[in-house]
């Protein structure tokens, strides 16, 4: 069509230049920016021979505007800065003289939309905002309704480019919701791919899969070109982020070899991933060579060149790690030397990374000092990000950039034999999801509405599938409105601000005459710290592996006898099992600790799979009270909120509870004032209404934890579940809760020990004590624990007490666990 020429009169030199303008998009995405330039300049050419000068310079501006896009697109944002600002000024002037009708407003938003993305990439936060801004003045002015989703996704992308990432995900959800409205799947998919960046960032690599899941189909039938190399590039992020090196590796080398092709320098962002999985892959097996180093410093310098500013600090941080396991310290420090320290928008993994580089800098040195003040200042520094984030999720999801961080803390403690600092050390990297003191909820009914969907749509979900009817759309629609729920709480969920870490004199204090075991590993290794009679001592406990494995199977085992009438030589062989995990348990946790922690009552803080551990079936400990907390400074909050009352109880009994009706009879005779809610009176919203300030409730129903979606755990009511999302709707959690469920106290354990399910939530919410087991449990076993406990409540025993007692009598089939103050 360009060879093809025709006369020369200016209405087809008009068609011509607009049809080059189009052909050089397209020739960026299949042949490269080279070619799309060369293109471009053909149309100037064209451009230069009409005499019109009013049209030369719409011609103009529409060229300026198709190579700002294409250059931004291949990795150069100042350049791109340049030709939309050549743009932005055509349009100006052009509405300046108002001769242009409507289309010059769209025109001028689309121009400050791309200028703003290109400021963004190279953390121009000022002129972007500013840009934005003005856009979205002009939307609203001239009733640009299609035009005001576009700028409030380019808002979130620039609070995102600069740090901001809480403010960076409401933006994004804010677009998200028009786009859903207007059925606009394009411009979704979009943004999709930037909100799982945004994701990626704070930690969440496992919602960012489900974006990049949703949004990668629509890439493809819409026919995007770059857009689905990114999202293999995203994809090969996820994997590094949760430690899948090979994979990470394979997904970013094919992402950079279509990014290459298109001769987008953004081939250099996926290089950067596959070269940090190859390092760490050669720093976990000590086979660093010097091509790897050379490699980091090459890729390095070539980021720097493309104005990459961090992501050419962040290569350059990997080849002084890789040097420092070479053994060169002299070159890694030079090397570290010569690197300037971060920028107030230097995204947090970086932060992390060169906080840990030089910790280990100091270590080679010989300076643990020094290595345990960086590994503190960069936890800090974690920490003020966790600050500024809302909701479960995120504040437990951060943790996973400070992991290696904290572990090289923890082993230099280890190393000095020192049980004060370690104790201290253990505070500050794990549970700080528990550590925010909660504020009064403000309701969100946007929430709200997308919970009560998913209830809907779980319900009819089992109707389905007792129906034998198809269910595969149902459990799409299901898992979507679970992740826009998820999403929507991440802004609406309360908190406030952080609690200091708990000091050893203050737990000291609240102990008394109890002890504290708080457990960890390192290396391989179990450790646990005792506090009891006022001094702390460390003790080295053996394989990690091994007493986390018991854990497991024993955690299997108890699930497989919860049936109420299983046949006996079942219960012979599967309970001699149980007995077997829970001798190895006790023998490596328990017995070791003896002489420290006598016949004191226990706080457990566990780690990794000892969370689901329901302490009471050891034998060491029958019939001993024991309270489990996610860390001391979590217990001591709770343990000081003050001594529970019992003035206004709920009991609360769902469906399907072979033995319900009888526990709620025994309960009542216990609690003659308690609210009972049975039938079709124990609705969620019902159950909701009463838990908000109670003193104590009492809730007989089936359960279920959810392992990949924590916060929809929930329980089975009359209308449906009652999910742990829900929770963060009370005004002031009820003080003490008793979950006669399956499983409820189990958590999906992240770095850190962040643990996430329905009874931490609770606790995180500000619950002062939750009783729940951690694997299945029988109706009538269940029914009959619960008797006991609270008659021996009504006693007055305190619930660790209680709750003791109750397992004692058949710990096997009696799996709860005190969770929180006891």
């Amino acid at each position: 069509m360009v060879a093809a020429r025709a006369d020369d009169i200016p209405e087809r030199t008009e068609v011509r230049v607009r049809v080059l303008g189009v052909l050089g998009t397209c020739l960026a995405e299949t042949s490269g920016r080279d070619s799309a330039i060369e293109v471009f300049e053909v149309a100037r050419r064209e451009i230069a021979t009409l005499s019109d000068l009013d049209l030369c310079a719409e011609l103009s501006a529409a060229i300026d505007l198709s190579q700002g896009v294409v250059v931004m697109r291949t990795g150069q944002p100042e350049q791109a800065i340049v030709w939309f600002t050549r743009y932005v000024s055509f349009v100006d002037r052009a509405m300046e003289r108002a001769d242009g009708g409507d289309k010059f407003p769209l025109r001028l938003v689309f121009g400050l939309i791309n200028r703003a993305y290109a400021n963004g990439a190279v953390r121009k936060q000022e002129p972007a905002v500013a840009d934005l801004e003005r856009a979205i003045a002009v939307a609203h002015k001239y009733d640009l309704k299609q035009s005001y989703p576009y700028a409030i996704h380019a808002l979130g992308n620039v609070h995102k480019q600069c740090g901001d990432l809480a403010e960076a995900l409401r933006r994004y959800e804010e677009a998200e919701h028009i786009f859903r409205a207007d059925e606009q799947a394009a411009p979704l998919a979009r943004m999709q791919m930037d909100q799982a960046e945004a994701m990626l960032m704070i930690g969440l690599s496992d919602e960012a899969g489900k974006h990049l899941d949703e949004a990668l189909p629509v890439m493809r039938r819409e026919k995007f070109g770059q857009e689905i190399a990114e999202v293999e590039m995203f994809r090969a992020s996820a994997a590094l982020l949760d430690g899948e090196l090979d994979l990470a590796r394979r997904m970013a080398r094919a992402s950079q070899r279509k990014l290459e092709k298109r001769g987008s320098t953004w081939w250099m962002m996926a290089a950067l991933i596959e070269l940090w999985a190859h390092g760490r892959r050669a720093l976990q097996t000590n086979r660093v060579t010097e091509s790897l180093v050379q490699k980091a410093l090459g890729l390095s310098d070539e980021l720097a060149a493309n104005r990459l500013v961090d992501e050419s600090r962040f290569a350059r941080l990997l080849a002084v790690r890789l040097e420092l396991r070479r053994g060169r310290l002299a070159a890694a420090e030079e090397l570290l030397r010569r690197l300037p320290g971060p920028r107030t928008v230097t995204p947090i993994d970086h932060r992390m990374q060169r906080r840990l580089v030089l910790s280990e800098l100091a270590v080679a040195k010989g300076n643990r000092r020094a290595a345990l003040l960086h590994a503190r200042l960069g936890l800090e520094e974690l920490g003020h990000v966790r600050d500024q984030l809302g909701g479960l999720e995120l504040v437990s999801a951060t943790a996973v950039h400070g992991r290696e961080l904290g572990e090289l803390a923890t082993r230099l403690v280890l190393e000095g034999n020192d049980a004060r600092r370690l104790f201290r050390w253990l505070e500050r990297t794990r549970a700080q999801t528990y550590r925010y003191e909660p504020l009064e909820h403000v309701d969100n009914t946007e929430v709200a509405a997308r919970i009560t969907e998913v209830r809907g749509l779980s319900r009819e979900l089992m109707r389905a599938g007792l129906d034998g009817r198809p269910t595969g759309d149902l459990r799409d629609r299901l898992a979507k409105a679970q992740r826009e729920a998820n999403r929507l709480g991440w802004n609406s969920q309360r908190w406030g601000k952080p609690r200091p870490v708990a000091t050893i004199t203050e737990v000291v204090a609240e102990l008394g005459e109890r002890a504290m075991v708080s457990f960890a590993t390192s290396e391989g290794d179990m450790v646990a710290v005792v506090i009891a009679g006022g001094r702390v001592r460390m003790v080295r406990l053996g394989d990690a592996a091994e007493a986390l494995e018991s854990a497991q199977k024993l955690h299997f085992d108890l699930n497989a006898l919860a049936p109420d009438h299983l046949p006996a030589p079942l219960v012979q062989v599967i309970g001699a099992s149980a007995q077997k995990q829970a001798d190895r348990l006790d023998a490596l946790l328990v017995k070791p600790l003896r002489q420290l922690i006598g016949d004191r009552d226990l706080v457990m803080v566990p780690t990794g799979s000892l969370y689901a551990v329901p302490w009471g079936v050891l034998p060491s400990l029958h019939g001993r009270p024991v309270v489990t907390a996610p860390s001391a400074t979590a217990w001591l909050a709770a343990a000081q909120t003050g001594v529970p009352k019992t003035e206004r109880v709920l009991v609360v009994r769902g469906p399907g509870l072979l033995f319900g009706q009888g526990e709620v009879d025994r309960l009542a005779i216990h609690h003659e004032n308690a609210t009972v809610l049975t039938g079709e009176s124990a609705t969620a919203a019902e159950v909701l209404t009463h838990l908000d300030g109670a003193d104590l409730v009492h809730i007989a129903a089936h359960g279920e934890h959810e392992t990949e979606n924590a916060l929809f755990s929930r329980l089975e009511l009359f209308d449906g579940a009652l999910f742990a999302h829900e929770l963060g709707r009370l005004r002031k959690p009820p003080a003490h809760v008793v979950l006669a469920a399956c499983e409820l106290a189990l958590n999906r354990i992240r770095p850190g020990d962040e643990a996430l399910g329905f009874a931490g939530a609770m606790l995180a919410g500000g619950t002062r004590t939750v009783v729940a087991a951690a694997s299945k449990v029988g109706d009538e076993a269940s029914a009959a624990a619960m008797a006991d406990y609270h008659r021996a409540l009504v006693a007055g025993a305190a619930p660790a007490v209680a709750l003791a007692e109750a397992m004692a009598k058949d710990p096997f089939r009696r799996p709860f666990l005190c969770l929180g103050s006891g």
